[in-house]
C-alpha cells in the first residue's frame, strides 16, 4: 500500500444471516462471533522451574445471539419449538458482512447450530419501540471466510 492510501474499516450495520432452510431471516443485531481457548496451568513434580507451564485448552464458542423485529413469520419460532420438544434440527449458517454497495466482504460460518433460547418482546403501552425477539443459537464451530 502506497503512502497516503487508506483502507476504511467496514461498518457493522450491513449484514445478512443465512441459515439452512430458513428463508426469511433479517436481523437488527448479531453478537457472539467469538472463540476462546483457556490457558491450562501445568507443572510436573520434577520441574526445576518454580513456575507453571501454560498449555492450550479446548476451544469453545459462545452462542450466537440474533435479534430482530417480531413479525408473523413463524419459521424461527417453529425451529425453536422443535428443539424444545426434543427434536433438535441442527443447521449450518453464516453471518455475512456487506460493504456499503451491498457486496459480500467477510463471512463467519457456524456449523451444527440449533436454537437453544428464544426470547419474546417486552411490551410497553406508553412506548413506540419495535417489538423485538431474540434467538440464541448454540453451535459447534465458527470459521471466517
Amino acid at each position: 500500500m502506497a503512502a497516503g492510501d487508506r483502507t476504511d474499516p467496514y461498518r457493522s450495520y450491513n449484514f445478512l444471516v443465512e441459515i439452512d432452510g430458513i428463508t426469511r431471516a433479517g436481523f437488527r443485531d448479531c453478537s457472539g462471533l467469538d472463540s476462546s481457548s483457556p490457558a491450562i496451568e501445568y507443572r510436573e513434580g520434577n520441574d526445576r522451574q518454580l513456575s507453571t507451564r501454560k498449555i492450550p485448552g479446548l476451544v469453545s464458542f459462545p452462542n450466537i445471539s440474533l435479534s430482530r423485529g417480531i413479525t408473523d413469520d413463524p419459521e424461527l419460532w417453529e425451529w425453536r419449538l422443535q428443539a424444545a420438544q426434543g427434536t433438535v434440527s441442527r443447521r449450518n449458517g453464516s453471518i455475512v458482512l456487506l460493504d456499503d454497495a451491498g457486496e459480500e466482504k467477510l463471512r463467519w460460518n457456524f456449523r451444527e447450530g440449533w436454537p437453544t433460547q428464544w426470547s419474546g418482546p417486552t411490551f410497553d403501552a406508553t412506548g413506540s419501540d419495535v417489538a423485538i425477539e431474540v434467538l440464541e443459537i448454540a453451535h459447534e464451530g465458527l470459521t471466517r471466510g
